[in-house]
């Protein structure tokens, strides 16, 4: 009887893959949910797919000629990139930006920060099987796209940011101006309407409420950034700390719950702020010239540049030498957020699995990087490397 009655009880762990190729998912990562009665035990995440090396291609090539490579890292964030690896170089080589230059970075970084969180709410909304949300906010989205192409030139990668200023063709004329404003009044209704249907939504709220929560000190300690850290209670934004910002006014959003709620409600409140920074640096806009020519090149120890992506913390580095790129570095977001889901959906059903890998906004093409691994003893030193 006893031997039955532990047969009866025993419980088998099931092994459930997700990837590489999934409806659910932008881009090709696998996850291994590892479920027991249909709760997520463990959960293992496997990204390099996408990797392409982009380090190392960098490797030797002109400085200018590098900085437009990097803006091929990533399409939704291609502009993040270019402007992170550009602002690396001027503060190695002393360059010193125009201020008209500046506040035309700063609007195509929050043009971008708006497409990038839309893209995120409606990949979520997808995600939770509610096209007619997914579908407005694509919509929403579609006018922030003509609007980066009416600057940059492209609805991807732009090639705003340059040694010094911003691209001839990136210039803003009155016309321009008024598009930007129309665009912000058109964007702002829209994501009001949006939020106040999706937030009245319960069976929405019910689906999301709770789920993938992300403790604060976890958090912390996996090294989460941006709105992921942001949605656990953290006061955390770099832009508070970048020279770029200094003369707008813009409240620092947290969430208390670190949930999928949370991380949702996140970027559509960060969205409103972003529409306030532009309508700031467009109503502000300085005066005179676009770029600053006069630089010269000459040799550099290792540069370091860290800004805040619509994804959290975007880290360059690199040296010059001979006009050219050496030991580049580049360390994006999404890797330490991705790990952080691990650990967020263990104790959720497994058909909320993919919901909580994705309320990170994971982006696996600029994750895919260079990695060192190290082991760690009890004393928190380095005993291994792979």
């Amino acid at each position: 009887m006893e031997e039955k009655r532990a047969k009866k009880e025993e419980v088998i762990e099931t092994e459930i893959q997700m990837g590489t190729v999934h409806p659910a998912a932008l881009e090709p990562y696998r996850v291994r949910f590892f479920v027991e009665d249909e709760i997520i035990k463990d959960a293992e995440i496997t990204v390099g797919v996408n990797h392409r090396g982009v380090e190392r291609i960098m490797e030797g090539l002109p400085v200018e000629k590098a900085n437009a490579l990097t803006e091929k890292i990533c399409g939704i964030c291609s502009n993040s990139h270019v402007w992170n690896s550009v602002r690396t170089a001027e503060k190695g080589l002393e360059v010193d930006v125009p201020d008209r230059a500046v506040y035309i970075r700063v609007i195509m970084g929050e043009l971008e920060r708006l497409h990038s969180h839309f893209l995120y709410l409606a990949h979520g909304c997808e995600v939770l099987g509610h096209e007619t949300f997914s579908m407005r906010v694509f919509y929403m989205r579609e006018t922030i796209m003509e609007l980066l192409s009416m600057i940059g030139g492209n609805r991807v990668q732009y090639g705003c940011a340059i040694i010094g200023g911003v691209r001839p063709r990136c210039e803003l004329d009155e016309n321009r101006i008024q598009r930007l404003i129309d665009g912000m009044n058109k964007t702002e209704e829209a994501l009001t309407n949006f939020a106040d249907r999706f937030l009245h939504d319960t069976m929405v709220m019910s689906r999301i409420t709770g789920v993938g929560v992300l403790p604060q000190e976890q958090a912390i300690k996996l090294a989460v950034s941006g709105p992921t850290l942001r949605a656990t209670g953290v006061k955390s934004d770099l832009r508070t700390g970048m020279y770029e910002y200094e003369n707008f006014d813009y409240d620092l959003i947290t969430q208390p719950d670190g949930d999928v709620k949370s991380n949702l409600l996140m970027r559509v409140l960060e969205s409103f702020e972003s529409i306030k920074i532009i309508r700031q640096a467009v109503k502000n806009l300085p005066s005179g010239s676009i770029s600053n020519r006069s630089w010269e090149m000459f040799d550099c120890d290792i540069i370091e540049s860290h800004i805040e992506v619509p994804r959290g913390d975007l880290y360059d580095s690199f040296a010059i030498e001979d006009g050219r790129i050496r030991s580049c570095l580049i360390r994006t977001p999404s890797l330490a957020n991705i790990g952080a889901m691990q650990y967020a959906c263990i104790g959720d059903s497994i058909t909320d699995g993919q919901l909580c890998i994705v309320q990170c906004d994971p982006c696996f093409t600029c994750t895919d990087r260079a990695v060192e691994i190290i082991q760690l003893d009890k004393n928190d030193k380095k005993i291994m490397r792979k």
